[in-house]
């Protein structure tokens, strides 16, 4: 506040108080507006609904960012581009697929942009380093992609939420796959992060058989396989199984055909072949087999509609990533339709979010205790069709599958 101090041998200068006084009201009325109008940006009620999604926009795991972004933003057309009766708005932000940059990227999202929701999210470790920037404040997160166990089993949270998997579960499934088909030696790749050890864990779980090496890269800088690729023609297994997404999994099918390996010894892979790197590696990868919970020819009317839309508008087959994130805004539509549009009720929005059902790209849709899906798995090999290649479902490995860390989850005891 500014003090007034009348010139020395005059009295003081009326006028002049009297004006400073009406410049500090019209400030306090600005103050006053300016509040008003924070509260009507961030407040859910006035403004709509407001959705930050984390992902990687840029470098070379871009594909699968896009694609994410693609599906949601196709879902919020098929709803109107509305929930509950109110306005979406969607705040994309660019992890550059590092932890650091996904904290930093959450942070702004809740702090600054004031959002209800934060979705997206492909990578574990981005995950463990960024949620509880939202959680903590209030804000629910919905992964569409990272299931790391953490999240899953001891550490889980009230707030956090899944529509994907838990990082263990589809290796799992292919684990069951290879000892169902008497694979009696495996060789076992993954990176050195968060999801990669769950994934190899996930295996374990299941194959009967001998892992007779285990081998951790270098992450996310390492595309060169060279090292690896001679320890496996040395030890020479019956097969040979993997974790590499994304452009990782690109350049392991072409290093490993490179090397003479493709037609001596058998390859598995779990998340390293999508409908994103396909057109590069289709005719590297024919008759591959590989375990997913959801793909483009699941006959579910909602599965149907989002494949054929998809493709309409973007010229492209949906990979998973698309498939989950698709959910992940019909998951929140459900809930705040289950709350009326009441983002501040925040208790009813976290029961709603945890017991909502619908019917989803992979069928009905419903969560566990921990809060990631109920959900099947099934086989696939690639195929080819016409003059592409694609997926074809060969049989259901799990139905109704719960991760093995809900049962560390006291949210589902």
């Amino acid at each position: 506040m500014e003090c007034i101090v009348a010139p020395r041998g005059r009295g003081p200068d009326l006028k002049g108080l009297t004006m400073n006084l009406r410049v500090l009201a019209g400030l306090g009325v600005l103050v006053v507006l300016l509040g008003a109008l924070a509260y009507t940006t961030f407040s859910g009620r006035n403004e709509g609904i407001r959705i930050g999604f984390v992902t990687t926009l840029s470098g070379g795991s871009a594909a699968i960012g896009a694609d994410m972004r693609d599906a949601f933003e196709l879902a919020l057309d098929h709803m109107d581009r509305k929930m509950a009766g109110h306005p979406v708005t969607v705040l994309y932000e660019d992890d550059a697929q590092n932890p650091d940059v996904g904290l930093q990227k959450t942070e702004r999202l809740v702090q600054r942009d004031g959002v209800q929701f934060v979705t997206g999210y492909i990578w574990s470790n981005v995950l463990l380093a960024s949620y509880r920037a939202a959680t903590d404040r209030g804000v629910f997160v919905v992964s569409a992609n990272a299931g790391p166990s953490e999240l899953a089993g001891k550490q889980c949270t009230p707030d956090f939420f899944s529509t994907s998997w838990q990082n263990d579960q589809t290796p799992m499934a292919m684990g069951e796959v290879l000892s169902r088909r008497g694979v009696k030696s495996l060789y076992v790749l993954a990176p050195n992060y968060a999801a990669g050890r769950n994934m190899v864990a996930g295996l374990k779980r299941t194959f009967r058989g001998q892992i007779v090496a285990e081998e951790y890269t270098q992450w996310p800088d390492q595309i060169d396989f060279a090292a690896e690729l001679a320890k496996i023609r040395a030890a020479q297994p019956e097969a040979v199984w993997f974790f590499f997404p994304g452009n990782y999994g690109t350049q392991f099918f072409k290093q490993y055909a490179q090397a003479g390996l493709m037609g001596q010894i058998p390859l598995f892979s779990s998340f390293s072949i999508d409908h994103l790197n396909l057109p590069q590696i289709g005719e590297l990868v024919a008759g591959s087999l590989l375990t997913q919970h959801w793909g483009p020819d699941l006959a579910y009317p909602v599965n149907r509609k989002f494949v054929d839309d998809f493709k309409q508008r973007f010229g492209r087959t949906p990979s998973f990533y698309a498939a989950q994130a698709y959910d992940s805004a019909l998951l929140i539509r459900t809930a705040l339709e289950t709350t009326r549009g009441d983002v501040e009720n925040h208790d009813a929005l976290r029961n709603a979010l945890a017991r909502a059902t619908f019917e989803s790209v992979r069928g009905p849709f419903k969560l566990g205790g921990n809060h990631f899906p109920v959900q099947s798995f099934y086989l696939y090999d690639v195929v080819k069709s016409g003059n592409a290649y694609d997926m074809r479902q060969l049989e259901k490995v799990y139905t109704d599958h719960t991760d093995p860390y809900a049962v560390d989850c006291a949210m589902a005891r």
